[in-house]
């Protein structure tokens, strides 16, 4: 290859790295700002909340407790999925392994994703914070 092929490779390269690392930035920002807003907005119509009085306070009170806890709920199932997902891609990968690579105890690598993956069942199941 010529001297400035190589050169513009380079060029495009570079210019591309720095293009997605800056971009990744200005989505993470952006990410911070939203939920700063958020917890600002929620922290402002707590405190109306307990400015005022009567039976709208209790029922706005009691829907705020049942989203809260609603996204518990959410979360757990995330940690479920995650957790049956990393054993499921574990046992694939010993799978894969053992079949292409007979002579050679490396399939036993794929035990790391699934006791990555069992231990997050474990804690869903048995030490999570029960709802």
């Amino acid at each position: 290859m010529e001297v400035q092929t190589i050169q513009s490779v380079f060029l495009f390269l570079s210019v591309g790295a720095v293009s997605l690392f800056s971009f990744i930035a200005v989505v993470g920002w952006s990410q911070a700002r939203s939920s700063e807003r958020k917890a600002y907005y929620k922290y402002e119509m707590f405190k109306k909340l307990g400015e005022t009085e009567g039976p709208a306070a209790a029922s706005v009170l009691e829907l705020l407790r049942e989203q809260e806890k609603n996204a518990q709920v959410r979360q757990r199932e995330k940690a479920k999925l995650s957790g049956l997902i990393t054993v499921a891609g574990g046992v694939a990968l010993i799978v894969f392994l053992r079949q292409f690579l007979l002579h050679s105890p490396v399939y036993l690598c794929g035990l790391i994703p699934l006791f990555i993956g069992a231990a997050q069942l474990a804690y869903v199941y048995l030490l999570a914070p029960k709802l």
